[in-house]
Parts: C-alpha cells; structure tokens; sequence
C-alpha cells in the first residue's frame, strides 16, 4: 500500500503550517472562479521568460566602448573562448553567448518539474508558488549582481538555474489543482492558466525595455535596475498568486455534476487513477511524451527564428522594394527589422490565443483527435511554407505561421488534461512534471535543427530566401512521428492503476490532514465568495494582460502598415 503524504500528515499538537497544502483547503461556499487568476498571476510571471530577448542587445553593450568577446577559431577554440567569457570582465557578452539562458530556461524547468512534481502534490500548490516565487525573482536579484560584477556565470547560475527551477514549480504549480477545480471542463480550465505562460512576453517585454530606456545613462544601459525593479514586482505578484490557491476538499464535485460513464464514446477518459512512481513503465506516458516533444520541437524552431525567416524570405517586398536581403541598405534593414518585429508580435497573439481555443475545444472533440489536427494541419502548413514564400505570398506564408503557432500553445494547454483522462486526476500535477521533460528536450532539438540547416544550407551557397525549405520538410516529418505515437495511443491498461485500497489510503490521508488542520487553525466556517473580491482578482491579472494585448497590437501594425 502506497506511503506517499504520510510525512505531510500533522501530527498530535502540531497544526498545519501557513504554508501546507491542508491550510489551502477551500470552505464552503467558495467560488473555484477565483482560483483561475491566482494561476495566471504567477503564469504572467515567469512566462517573462519567453521574453527575455529582449535583454540580449543591451546585454552585449553593457560596457561601454568594449569591444565583443573573443569568438575562437574552429570549434575548439570557440569552445574554449566560450567556457572563458563566463568570467571575462573585460569584454562585452556575445549575443550567442546570452542565448544559453534561454536553453537553460527551458532544460531546468523541465527537469525541476520532473524532480519534484511528485513533492508539489503533498506540498499543495501554495507552497509550490511561493518557493517558485522565491527562485524565479531570487534568481533575477542574482543576475543582475551578475550583471553589476559583469560574470555570466552568476546570470547563468540567477536566471539559468535558481529562475529555471522556479519555472518548473510555478508551470505545474496549477495544474492538478484546476483540473480538480473543474472537472467538467478540464481543457479549458488549464488553457486558462498556461495561457498565461505565453502571455507573460506580451507584459514583461514591453515593460522592460520601458525600464531600461529610463534607467539608461551614458555610462550603463540600465538592465541591472530593470532586473532588481522586475524581481521586486513579479515577487509581489507571484506572492498573491499563491496565496490565491486553494484546493477542493477530498471528493468534491461542481452541483449537479456527475462523472461520465465509461463507454465507447469516452474510453479514453479513466476514472481511476495511476500512481505517480508507475508512470515511467506505462506505454502511453512515453507516446505522449513523443508527442509532445515533436510539436513543440516543431513550432519552438520556428519561434526562435521567426524575425529573420521573414526578413530573408521576403526581404525588400517588406516594405514594397523590389530587392533581396542581401541587397538592401542599412536604412531598408532597419525598416524590415520593425516589420519583423510585428510579425513575431501577432505570432505570440497566437500562440496564447490558441492555448485557450485549442484546450477548450479539445472537451468537445477528445485530447487524442485534437492531436491529430496539430500534427495533419500543422504537417500541411509547414509543408505549404517553401511554395508560399516562392510564390512571394506573404499573406499565406504569415497565416500558415500563425495558426501553426497557435497549434504550438495548444500543444502545452491540452496535455495536462490528457494525462488527466489517460491517468487519472489524483497525481495527474506529478505525471505532468514527468512529462515536461519532452519540453526540456524539445528545446534543444528544435532549435538546434532549425539554426543548424540553416547555417549549413548557407554554406552549400543557397540564397537565404531559399535556406529554410529543408528545414520545413525536416519539420513536417518531426509532425509525422508525433503524429504515429499518439495514434497508438489507448487506454491505460488496469493493472497499473491503484488499487482501491491504495486509492483509499491516499485519500485517507488526505482526510486526516484536513481535520489535522482543522482542529489546529479552526474548524473552516463557510464564507461566500462575493461579487467584488472575484472581479479584483480577474482585474488584477487582466488589466497587466490587456495592457500587454495593447502594446502587441501596436507592434503587429507596424507589420500590417
């Protein structure tokens, strides 16, 4: 019979802590409404780290008058002149060189969800978001000491690593407890939360380059106060997020809702459960793993080269000169780099839009057939690419890119609720940190393919508006393997749920922790959540996002004009 929580169990005396998952539990009468914008409180947070690009130019001129790092010959001394610009103090930071932190972002998180996903389900999800808090805004105040000494290997060690792991903690932090929250819906519920991942660039890139342009003096470029004024605020916002949670008492359910029956129509939905240390022996785990990883692979190569594919591909007809890139002047560069700039706007439009839309309609058309139409739509789309750009159609080269990016969002959205279906929901937050090491994978593989046949397309002489047609058939065949491993995927055969008693024994102790915590806080007294507290909590989170919206909309019309 399964031990896991027994160490969370208060025992005789000993209340719950402030910060324990059975001081979270909701009393009566509480609206699971308000649970939402705590998720996207933290969400538009750390999803700043889709933004931080927008450091790299001013990163690499923090010292005024320096010159560039030594790059190194060959792929030794490159090697060796990249190990030793991790403590230079003498040159600036290559533009190359800052991009680890975004790998790094995105290889942390994975693993720190894999790490201790099983932890945040004892711990509860407002422990999880306060120490994500703690590591994500902590590890900004660390780089920018790094920035200050001018030692990369502290912004690597800040932001890389210690704001790495509060990006895992802070991404799953939600997940299990909104699909508890809403069972009837549970797409929507968790696209409603990662949505915000993807929204946090929208808010936390214009807010940024706002605050270095007035920080910025002759003698510095003011990321280092931008870093300290961003930590200081996301914390405050983080903290409140947290402390927003609340999860459901055991066996709760929405009035007037009862869990489907098992037929033949919903087959893939489970209503037992699959024990967190199983997992990694269950067939469907990894065909969702390879799914996973093969669409985000795809659309996250396209994300990191968005701004220059355009540009090459269609250089001067950006702005109705008939040239090529190579041909153009530094004036017309300029110009299309802002056109550029717009395009990659509205694909982050759409890649959070499409992390609501697509979770959302996956309760209507099933998780496995949503899949389906991410990778034979989005097979299609990058196929379409190479002869819309020969075709000099703009028009259907964006389009293609945007919807292929809002099937990218929707991706991360409808998986929680996926696992929720295949594996049950009582450690589905646990299974879902397991997963995400598909996103820590996908993060190296992808952009590495897309920038590796890129440079090697370019060394066989091809123009640059013809570099990324490879790239886009290695791309569509990524599609087709992912495609492959989610059709063999079926239901989870029964010997590797728990049993009813070890199901009994969990929530067992999760009843014995709520009492624990009642008897030493109070017992809960039923307070109604009103009408105002849950319009602040939706205006706390929506006024910075349509804020955001608006500041990208001004940028996507520089495209547009």
């Amino acid at each position: 019979m399964s031990s896991v929580g027994i160490d969370a169990v208060p025992g005789p005396g000993r209340s719950a802590g402030w910060l324990d998952k059975e001081r979270t539990i909701a009393g009566v009468g509480f609206n699971r409404w308000l649970v939402p914008p705590a998720a996207l409180a933290i969400h538009l947070c750390i999803g700043m780290a889709y933004g931080f690009s927008v450091f790299w130019l001013p990163l690499s001129k923090v010292l005024p008058g320096a010159a560039a790092c030594s790059k190194g010959a060959g792929f030794l001394g490159g090697l060796a002149a990249g190990i030793a610009e991790f403590t230079r103090t003498d040159c600036n930071w290559n533009v190359a060189t800052l991009g680890w932190m975004y790998t790094l972002f995105f290889v942390f998180l994975g693993c720190a969800a894999a790490i201790w996903g099983g932890w945040l389900e004892r711990a509860g999800p407002r422990k999880a978001g306060v120490v994500s808090a703690l590591c994500w805004c902590g590890g900004m105040l660390v780089s920018a000491l790094g920035i200050q000494m001018h030692q990369f290997w502290l912004m690597i060690l800040g932001s890389g690593v210690i704001g790495g792991i509060g990006l895992g903690l802070g991404y799953i932090s939600p997940v299990s407890t909104l699909i508890k929250w809403f069972p009837d819906k549970r797409g929507m519920a968790t696209g409603m939360a990662i949505m915000g991942f993807g929204g946090g660039a929208m808010i936390g890139s214009p807010l940024a380059a706002e605050l270095m342009k007035q920080f910025a003096t002759p003698e510095g470029v003011g990321v280092t106060q931008a870093f300290v004024v961003m930590a200081l605020a996301y914390f405050v916002f983080m903290m409140g997020g947290a402390l927003g949670y609340r999860v459901p008492p055991t066996g709760w359910k929405p009035a007037g809702w009862s869990a489907p029956a098992a037929q033949a129509g919903n087959a893939m939905i489970t209503q037992r459960h699959v024990h967190v240390s199983k997992v990694w022996g269950i067939p469907q785990f990894w065909l969702v793993w390879i799914a996973l990883c093969m669409n985000v692979s795809a659309g996250i190569g396209v994300i990191g080269m968005a701004s220059p594919m355009l540009q090459e591909i269609f250089g001067g007809a950006l702005i109705g000169v008939p040239a090529r890139f190579v041909d153009l002047d530094k004036a017309q560069l300029a110009a299309i780099a802002g056109v550029a700039a717009g395009f990659a706007a509205l694909l982050s439009l759409f890649n959070i839009g499409g992390r609501f839309f697509w979770a959302s309609l996956s309760d209507t058309l099933g998780r496995k057939a949503t899949y389906v139409v991410f990778f034979v739509l989005g097979g299609l789309l990058y196929a379409s690419m190479p002869g819309s750009a020969a075709a000099g159609s703009k028009l259907a080269f964006v389009g293609a890119a945007c919807v292929i990016l809002s099937m990218y969002g929707g991706g991360f959205s409808t998986v929680p609720a996926y696992l929720a279906d295949l594996f049950g929901t009582q450690m589905v937050g646990a299974i879902h940190g397991r997963l995400l090491t598909a996103w820590a994978t996908a993060g190296i593989l992808g952009p590495v393919v897309v920038n590796y046949m890129r440079d090697y397309q370019l060394g066989l002489g091809l123009p640059r508006e013809q570099v990324y047609n490879q790239t886009m058939v290695i791309l569509v065949g990524m599609l087709a393997v992912g495609l492959l491993a989610n059709l063999m995927i079926r239901p989870v055969a029964a010997r590797h749920f728990m049993s009813d008693e070890e199901l009994a024994q969990e929530q067992r102790l999760a009843r014995e922790r709520a009492a624990a915590a009642e008897v030493g806080s109070g017992r809960r007294q039923a307070a109604a959540t009103s009408t105002l507290a849950l319009v602040l909590a939706w205006a706390a989170v929506g006024l910075p996002l349509a804020w955001g919206v608006y500041k990208t909309l001004v940028s996507v019309g520089k495209f547009f004009h």
